[in-house]
């Protein structure tokens, strides 16, 4: 059965207190209390350092079984070498979430791009054959110009999401790749109206048996994680 995974960019957020976090929980416990109410959350930490095995397991020790941690790919992939020669680190990068993987927590690694990295097909070519098959990728294009049939076509291909990332910037087409759907919700606000119709868009995906993983920006106030929340319960 197809499943829906809901959370938010982090969860180290004492400004969610009250209206998430209950104010007798201590920032130790906010990973453990998030747990009970969401099914994943999307770590940046992995943006700018490698994690280490230990904080991994701490991780895993605070979540149930069924929870997944979306891990955003390393700066160095995707800023600095923009997948160019970029073969040995992704092998040191993915070898560093092992124990998510070896756990079955892992969820779609996100490479998320920069805004002024443009079209290179040629590049791409290269780089999508160093991932493995056994790991889910989104990625995400915040230049235009990759957003074409061409690039659709080589993510498909190898069963990688495009990251639906809406922003007040760009937003991507709903062009589906893989066998799974990666929505990132960045406005700053989302009406009732605007939520409704997200309802609708990943009770569509589940329908066609993909996955959904939803993550909402989280902001300064905990409104992200409350609807997610939302849209769990359905």
């Amino acid at each position: 059965m197809p499943k829906l995974f809901a959370g938010t960019s982090g969860f180290s957020y004492p400004a969610w207190k009250p209206a998430f976090y209950p104010k007798s929980v201590p920032s130790a416990k906010f990973l453990e209390h998030y747990a009970t109410r969401l099914n994943s959350v999307e770590v940046n930490y992995t943006y700018r350092q490698l994690p280490s095995a230990k904080t991994l397991e701490n991780w895993l020790a605070q979540t149930p079984p069924e929870f997944a941690f979306s891990c955003k790919a390393h700066m160095k992939l995707t800023h600095i070498m923009k997948l160019k020669d970029a073969g040995s680190f992704t092998e040191i990068f993915l070898r560093a979430l092992e124990p998510l993987r070896a756990a079955r927590r892992l969820g779609p690694v996100l490479y998320q791009f920069a805004p002024t990295f443009k079209l290179d097909v040629a590049r791409l070519d290269e780089y999508l054959p160093l991932l493995p098959n056994d790991i889910r990728f989104a990625f995400e294009f915040r230049h235009a110009s990759w957003l074409c049939d061409e690039v659709y076509e080589r993510l498909a291909a190898r069963n990688i999401a495009l990251c639906l990332a809406e922003s007040e910037k760009l937003e991507v087409p709903k062009v589906f790749t893989a066998d799974f759907g990666y929505f990132r919700l960045r406005k700053a606000d989302y009406t009732s109206e605007m939520r409704a119709d997200l309802h609708q868009q990943v009770a569509a995906l589940l329908a066609t048996g993909r996955d959904a993983y939803v993550y909402f920006k989280h902001e300064e106030d905990p409104n992200g994680a409350l609807w997610a929340e939302e849209l769990l319960k359905g």
